[in-house]
Parts: structure tokens; C-alpha cells; sequence
């Protein structure tokens, strides 16, 4: 199978369980829910996106191969021996879009052989191959849902669509819950939103508080 990437790129993972973390990000061209195009975006199912995950980035590719897709991952790492990703815990982050409309079995594998520990982000819509390390599931709108299960389980919020009520998802089997307050792009709505989530993970304190680090920091 060939990989088309927007971009793969060092940093800290700004959000849910692994805040904080240093990771490679991988992030996937395309997505099930919308072009990417803003001309599009009133008819998408995820009309909140911010992410620009459209065609190939000057720091993406197209893989024709998964050994060349894990081998530009490596390279993003700082602390590379015998081919392998080394020093602390080698994290790869694969995100888009949506990852798994691209990620397989053999991609997993190369990653794998290369030292890395593999998390993906996905919206929940696709399934998954063996061997993720770690799940990160993020519903959008009423989209319905294939994963239903995993490590972490990470809600915008507050999204209008009824049926994207944190509610909904709370009876499904995720180790932890998070909800993200969301950015909506103007500083007083996005406030109103992070002290509606506020509010709601006080009240339902299965919930944790997820926030955007990255935009805080100003980090990548």
C-alpha cells in the first residue's frame, strides 16, 4: 500500500493521556468526514475542524512502501541507534484526517521495528489493525462509531449535534474519558467552552479535563 502524508514533524503531545510527551506526529492526508476544503466545510460532519490535513506538507511525502513511510518517522527522532528509536520512550503519534484510513498491518509492523510505540487518533469511524499501542477514539457529530473500545476516549466539547453528548459514550469501554473544550476559534465563545467542560467534568467526574497544550505553549 502507498502513504500519503501532510506532514511528520518532532514534538510534545499536547493532549489526553500523554500530554506532555515527546512524539513523532505522522499526520495522514484525507478524511471520511471532510475534503479538508473549506468550500466544503458547511457539509461536513465534523465542522469544527482546524486542522489542515489536505495534499502533501513540505515536511510530508508520499510512501510507496511501509519501511519508507517508518523510516522518514525515524528520522524526526533525536536519538536514533541501529536503526532503532532510542532514549526515553519512543512515541509516534499517527493522526490526519483520519489515520486509519492509511494505516495497515504492515505500516504498524515497521513502526514497531523501529523502536516506536504507536499511538493513533482517530474518529472512531474505521477499524483498526492489531498492534496499536494506544487508542485514542474522538467521536465527531452523529458519525457512527466501529471502535468502540481502547485506551482513551476523547470528546469535543460541546458539540451541537444531540447525539454528541458526552452521555452517549460513557457506558463504552475506554480506560479513560476526556473532554476537550472546543476551540472555536474566537477567544470569548472559546472560553464559554472551557468553562461549560469545566463544569460538566466537576459534575461527572468520570470525565477528565482534556486541554490543547500545543496551542497554550505556541508549540507545533
Amino acid at each position: 500500500m502507498a502513504y500519503t502524508v501532510k506532514e511528520i514533524f518532532y514534538t510534545l503531545q499536547g493532549e489526553g493521556r500523554n500530554a506532555g510527551r515527546p512524539a513523532v506526529f505522522c499526520r495522514f492526508s484525507g478524511c471520511n468526514l471532510w475534503t479538508g476544503r473549506e468550500e466544503d466545510r458547511h457539509r461536513a460532519v465534523c465542522q469544527f475542524c482546524d486542522t489542515d490535513f489536505v495534499g502533501v506538507g513540505p515536511d510530508g511525502g508520499r510512501f510507496t512502501t511501509a519501511d519508507s513511510l517508518a523510516d522518514a518517522v525515524l528520522a524526526r527522532w533525536p536519538v536514533v541507534g541501529h536503526g532503532r528509536a532510542s532514549g526515553g520512550r519512543p512515541l509516534v503519534v499517527c493522526t490526519g484526517g483520519e489515520p486509519l484510513l492509511q494505516l495497515d498491518a504492515d505500516a504498524v509492523h515497521a513502526l514497531h521495528a523501529r523502536g516506536f510505540e504507536i499511538a493513533v487518533e482517530t474518529n472512531g469511524t474505521q477499524p483498526a489493525p492489531e498492534g496499536i499501542d494506544h487508542i485514542c477514539v474522538s467521536p465527531k457529530s452523529d458519525a457512527p462509531l466501529v471502535l468502540t473500545r481502547g485506551h482513551e476516549l476523547k470528546l469535543v466539547y460541546p458539540q451541537r449535534q444531540p447525539d454528541a453528548q458526552p452521555e452517549r459514550f460513557e457506558a463504552l469501554d475506554f480506560e479513560e474519558f476526556f473532554l476537550q473544550p472546543m476551540d472555536a476559534g474566537d477567544v470569548e465563545q472559546t472560553q464559554h467552552n472551557m468553562r461549560a467542560a469545566l463544569a460538566y467534568c466537576l459534575a461527572h467526574p468520570r470525565w477528565r479535563l482534556s486541554l490543547q497544550t500545543h496551542k497554550l505553549l505556541d508549540i507545533r
